[in-house]
């Protein structure tokens, strides 16, 4: 960073002179008038940092308080990294570095053993520690030909259009149900819930205003989908796309019922689907899985903080007694061996002087941490060295998850 920069913590008067200059980093698009003030409001200041060339901010990252959901079902401390940006005009000066050295010190202040991110550009974040950890899943499902088959029980699911902003609270309770469920789900702070009914224009490309059905049984609401319709008339007829946002149910028939519903709604002959999870049911009750459009994206980026408390906070899947040799350059408090001794019940991870049977960086930490990166293919890739014949194979069993870790939204 060069000597006139000025690296701080936000105030909360300059926020709207640093979401500028994010903005401007990311394009310069500008949002509505409701969309930045909510940003405002959600903006935790005094977890954000700035540098300043003189009165003007050239650089922005800030840091949501989060909980996340673990292996096991732990709601973890963590902290969203967020809204990270160098001004053009500032690059290639150390600016980022300063900001991401000045964060990590920050969360391992605070106490908390995760940091996590979506990343615009992957191979910036690889040199602090960053890897992808959790994959989502995009499809184009060819709605006029695929069926459904869905399980028994789901007739008994009723379902009733709402107003999206009316029926927020009923959603985001949904939402909560299924956070402990699934590892890389985000418990969410009060607030964030109206994001997913912003109406912003140039989202909607053509498409309708947003559209919300709960799904209720034995007068309980179960689950929800919120979603838009892309209307389409060719001289063949109809040819009308449905535009999936978001969709959660507590059970299997409530999910079923859903995805049945936006498979066939009038008018329409495909259904696109963004950022689901990998192993999701309705993949296995389509007639035709080659006619959905499948493709798989890297999601969120996971950095151990503190390894030693990361690694206990969450539990294995097969007993797991191991010595990690642990190298990490950017935080090198958790550089080192580490026994980490665990399964089902908890786990234990302390300093030890044992000879190490695996050697691995962070950044594979962070990569299996969820579960849904095998060790196993790490140490076929050559990230992980096995030093004692039959530990990777016995880690990799007990890093693992019985479900795919997903985020549901981004920040």
């Amino acid at each position: 960073m060069t000597s006139a920069a000025e690296l701080r913590v936000l105030r909360q008067d300059e926020w709207d002179q640093w979401y500028d200059t994010l903005l401007r980093a990311f394009g310069g698009v500008p949002e509505s008038a409701e969309e930045r003030q909510l940003w405002s409001e959600l903006t935790p200041c005094e977890r954000s940092v700035g540098v300043w060339d003189g009165a003007e901010p050239v650089g922005t990252a800030g840091a949501f308080e989060f909980r996340l959901t673990v292996p096991g079902g732990a709601s973890v401390p963590t902290a969203g990294v967020t809204m990270v940006g160098v001004s053009a005009t500032h690059r290639r000066r150390g600016l980022l570095t300063s900001m991401m050295r000045r964060q990590l010190d920050d969360v391992r202040a605070w106490g908390e053993p995760l940091a996590v991110l979506t990343a615009s550009e992957p191979v910036i974040y690889g040199r602090f520690g960053y890897a992808a950890a959790t994959f989502s899943l995009h499809a184009e499902i060819d709605t006029g030909r695929v069926r459904l088959s869905v399980p028994a029980g789901t007739d008994g699911v009723r379902l009733r259009y709402v107003d999206p902003r009316a029926g927020l609270d009923a959603c985001e309770a949904v939402y909560a149900r299924t956070v402990a469920g699934r590892p890389g789900m985000l418990d969410r702070r009060p607030g964030w819930e109206r994001l997913w009914v912003m109406e912003a224009e140039a989202e909607k490309d053509g498409a309708s205003p947003l559209q919300c059905v709960l799904a209720e049984r034995d007068g309980e609401v179960t689950g929800y989908a919120r979603y838009r319709v892309r209307p389409e008339y060719t001289d063949a007829g109809h040819n009308g796309q449905v535009l999936l946002q978001d969709l959660a149910g507590v059970d299997p028939v409530s999910e079923a019922a859903l995805w049945r519903f936006l498979f066939g709604i009038d008018l329409t002959t495909s259904l696109k689907v963004r950022g689901r999870p990998l192993d999701e049911a309705w993949q296995y009750q389509v007639s035709d899985i080659r006619r959905c459009g499948l493709r798989v994206r890297d999601a969120l980026y996971v950095r151990l903080v503190d390894v030693g408390a990361a690694l206990q906070a969450r539990t294995y899947q097969a007993p797991v007694d191991v010595v990690l040799e642990v190298e990490d350059a950017f935080c090198p408090w958790n550089s080192g061996r580490w026994r980490l001794s665990g399964d089902p019940k908890g786990a234990v991870c302390a300093r030890t002087t044992d000879p190490a049977d695996l050697a691995l960086s962070v950044r594979e930490l962070g990569a299996a941490y969820l579960g849904g990166v095998g060790l196993a293919a790490l140490g076929a890739a050559g990230r992980v060295r096995e030093l004692r014949q039959g530990a990777l194979a016995e880690a990799a069993v007990g890093f693992g998850s019985p479900v795919a870790p997903w985020l549901p939204h981004g920040f």
